[in-house]
C-alpha cells in the first residue's frame, strides 16, 4: 500500500464525487457559453444583422458538423494528451471561441463599411446591404462557432474518461447523469442571466462574460485532478471500490490504462458496438440541441414573448427545472440490476427503452400551446429529461462494452455521429421555418410557422424509439470488447 493511499481508520474517502463535481461545473459552463447565442439572436442580433431563420439555421448547422468532425479526433486527442492536460486544452480553447462572437459585430462593420451597430440596423431592411451585412456577419458567427465547436468537442471525451477512471461499473451512469445535469443546469442559469447582460452591457459583453468562466474552472482542475491510484485525497478504501471491477475476472477485468493494448481509431469502426453508440448519438443528439438552440425563438414566434420579459424567463427556466429530473434517470439501471440481477448492459437498454417513450408527449406541444404557453414548455421539458436520462445511459454503455484505453475514442465516434444528426436537423429546421412562413405551409390544422414547429415536434418525438431499436437490433446481448 503506497502512502498515498494509507487508511488509519478504514472509512473509505470520497474524493471521486469532488472529481464529479468539476465535470459538472464545466459541463454547466459547456452550455453556458453554447446558450449565449440561443438566447441573444432572436432579440439582439436578428435586428442588428438582418438575419432571418435560415442565417441562423445555417450557424447552428455548421457548428454542429463542425462538432461533430472534431469529436471525431477530440476523444483520440484525449487519449493520446492525457485526461488532464486534454481537458484544459478544451475548455481554454472553447472559452477563447465564446469570447471571440464579441468580435463579430465590429469585423461586419469594418467589412461593410459602416462606422457601428446603429448604423447596421438602420439599413433598409431586404435592401442589397442588407443581404450584405447578413451574409458577412453570418460567416463571422460561423467562424467563432467553430473555434467554440473545436474545444467544446473535447468535453463529453474527457468527461466520460475521467467518470470511467474514478467510479466503477455500477455507478457510471448515475455518476454521469450528475455531471451531464450540468447541461439542464447550464440551459436553467443562461435565460436568467444572458437576456440581462445583453440587455444591461450589450450582446457582445454576454459572451466575454460567459466565456470568462471556463478560465476560471482551468485554475481549479490544475490543482485537482491526478488519476485515482496517485492522488494523495483517495485513500485506499476509495482506491479498492473504484477499481472493483478488476476482480470480475480476466475476460473482462479493466487494467491499468497504461498496460493496456492501444487500439486504432480505424480499428474500433469494426465493433458493432461502436456503431450501436453512434447510432444512439446520431437519431438523438439533435433532438436536445433543437430545443436548446429554437426554443427561445419558438416562444417569439408563436407566442410573441421575448426571453428578457419576465414571463419568457419563467417559461425557460421551467423547461430547463423539469429537465433536472433527468439526475434519478442514471440511478434507473442501478435500480434494475438490483432487483434482476441483468448485467449492466441489459439494464441500461431496459431503462433507456423506457426514457425513449417519454419524448412521444412532445407530439401534444403544438394542440396544447392553442390553450397557453406552459403546455408545450411542460412537455417539452419532460422530452429533454427523457432526452439527459438517455445520454447518461447511453454513454456508460461505452465503459460497459470497451477497455479504458478506448472509452474516449470511441466517446469521439459517437459525439460525430451526433454531431452530424443535429446538423441535419438544425440546417432542415433552419430552412422549414423559412419555408413554412413565406409559403404559409398548412399541417394538421397549423399554418405558417406554427406548423414548422409541428413538423419538428413529430421527429423529435419518435428519434429515441428508432434509434433504440436500431441499437438493439446491432448488439442484442452483452458483449464486451478484449483487446489482445
Amino acid at each position: 500500500m503506497s502512502d498515498n493511499h494509507s487508511s488509519n481508520t478504514g472509512k473509505m474517502t470520497n474524493y471521486r464525487w469532488v472529481i464529479c463535481a468539476m465535470l459538472f461545473f464545466a459541463t454547466t459552463v459547456n452550455y453556458l457559453d453554447r446558450q449565449v447565442l440561443s438566447l441573444t439572436w432572436d432579440e439582439f442580433i436578428k435586428p442588428e444583422f438582418h438575419w432571418g431563420d435560415n442565417n441562423y439555421g445555417n450557424i447552428t448547422a455548421i457548428f454542429s458538423i463542425v462538432y461533430a468532425v472534431c469529436m471525431l479526433f477530440a476523444g483520440r486527442f484525449i487519449d493520446w494528451m492525457g485526461t488532464k492536460k486534454g481537458y484544459l486544452w478544451a475548455i481554454g480553447v472553447w472559452s477563447a471561441g465564446a469570447c471571440a462572437h464579441a468580435l463579430c459585430g465590429i469585423g461586419t462593420e469594418m467589412w461593410v463599411g459602416l462606422e457601428n451597430a446603429a448604423a447596421l440596423r438602420a439599413v433598409e431592411a431586404g435592401s442589397d446591404m442588407a443581404v450584405l451585412i447578413a451574409t458577412v456577419s453570418m460567416y463571422f458567427f460561423i467562424a467563432a462557432r467553430c473555434v467554440l465547436a473545436l474545444g467544446e468537442a473535447g468535453n463529453f471525451p474527457a468527461a466520460i474518461k475521467v467518470t470511467a477512471e474514478y467510479f466503477p461499473k455500477k455507478d457510471r451512469a448515475y455518476a454521469t447523469s450528475i455531471f451531464n445535469a450540468g447541461a439542464s443546469i447550464g440551459a436553467l442559469f443562461a435565460p436568467l442571466t444572458i437576456p440581462f447582460l445583453a440587455k444591461a452591457y450589450g450582446w457582445e459583453m454576454a459572451f466575454v462574460i460567459i466565456g470568462l468562466l471556463g478560465f476560471i474552472w482551468m485554475g481549479f482542475w490544475v490543482f485537482m485532478y491526478k488519476r485515482p491510484a496517485e492522488h494523495p485525497a483517495v485513500n485506499s478504501e476509495e482506491l479498492a471500490y473504484i477499481e472493483q471491477d478488476a476482480h470480475e475476472g480476466a475476460a473482462v477485468k479493466d487494467q491499468k490504462q497504461e498496460d493496456e493494448p492501444k487500439i486504432s481509431l480505424w480499428k474500433t469502426f469494426s465493433f458493432k458496438q461502436t456503431w450501436a453508440f453512434a447510432v444512439g448519438k446520431f437519431m438523438t443528439d439533435g433532438v436536445w440541441w433543437f430545443f436548446l438552440f429554437w426554443t427561445p425563438s419558438y416562444l417569439n414566434a408563436q407566442f410573441g414573448i421575448k426571453t428578457t420579459e419576465g414571463l419568457g424567463v419563467a417559461l425557460i427556466f421551467t423547461l430547463y427545472a423539469i429537465t433536472m429530473l433527468s439526475i434519478y434517470g442514471g440511478k434507473l439501471p442501478t435500480i434494475i440490476i438490483n432487483k434482476t440481477n441483468l448485467d449492466p448492459y441489459a439494464a441500461r437498454m431496459r431503462a433507456m427503452l423506457i426514457f425513449a417513450f417519454i419524448p412521444l408527449l412532445v407530439l401534444l406541444a403544438q394542440p396544447l400551446g392553442q390553450y397557453s404557453p406552459w403546455f408545450p414548455i411542460i412537455v417539452i421539458g419532460l422530452g429533454c429529461a427523457a432526452h439527459q436520462s438517455w445520454s447518461a445511459n447511453l454513454f456508460s454503455t461505452i465503459g460497459d462494452m470497451f477497455p479504458k484505453a478506448a472509452i474516449a475514442t470511441v466517446t469521439g465516434i459517437g459525439g460525430m455521429a451526433g454531431g452530424v444528426g443535429s446538423m441535419f436537423l438544425q440546417k432542415f429546421a433552419g430552412w422549414l421555418f423559412d419555408y413554412s412562413d413565406q409559403t404559409q405551409m398548412s399541417f394538421f390544422g397549423f399554418e405558417g410557422k406554427p406548423a414548422g414547429y409541428f413538423v419538428m415536434f413529430c421527429i423529435c418525438a419518435v428519434a429515441y424509439l428508432v434509434g433504440w431499436v436500431i441499437m438493439k437490433a446491432l448488439v442484442p446481448k452483452y458483449k464486451p470488447i478484449v483487446l489482445k
